[in-house]
């Protein structure tokens, strides 16, 4: 999506007309832009944060000529998302949170169910195994006296 799609995509949610929405969406990012040339770090709730970051000068190589290279200094941007955009990136029509954390707890306790029923079962088939054990002997003596 680019600019003027988005300004489009205001426009109809909004009921403003395309160039309100534009004027709207110019705002918003230029708003952004001075604050984070500024030096300042924008957040805007439930949708992420912009941080501005510095890189120091360096020196590099040209791999081709192994030549030595100056990189300037710059200035670059960091978004970080909100953990709401995060959750719903990754909801594929899953629940909600809070459904998940009651899911979670069902599941936590069928799980325990479960190691309870396997651990007699463990138990039971220690206890068999000696008998099984005896038997197999008993047969290998007697294969023995043949």
């Amino acid at each position: 999506m680019n600019r003027t799609e988005l300004a489009e995509a205001v426009a109809t949610k909004t009921g403003l007309d395309r160039r309100s929405s534009e004027a709207a969406v110019e705002a918003v990012t230029g708003s952004i832009v001075a604050e984070i040339k500024a030096g300042n770090r924008v957040s805007i709730f439930g949708f992420g944060s912009f941080e501005p970051r510095s890189r120091a000068a360096r020196t590099a190589r040209n791999p081709q000529t192994q030549q030595a290279v100056k990189v300037p200094a710059s200035k670059s941007v960091a978004f970080k998302p909100a953990s709401a955009f995060k959750e719903a990136l990754n909801t594929r029509g899953r629940a909600s949170a809070a459904k998940k954390a009651a899911a979670s707890t069902t599941k936590a306790s069928a799980k325990k169910a479960v190691a309870k029923k396997t651990a007699g079962r463990k138990t039971a088939a220690k206890k068999a195994a000696p008998a099984r054990a005896a038997k197999s002997a008993k047969t290998s003596r007697v294969a023995k006296k043949r």
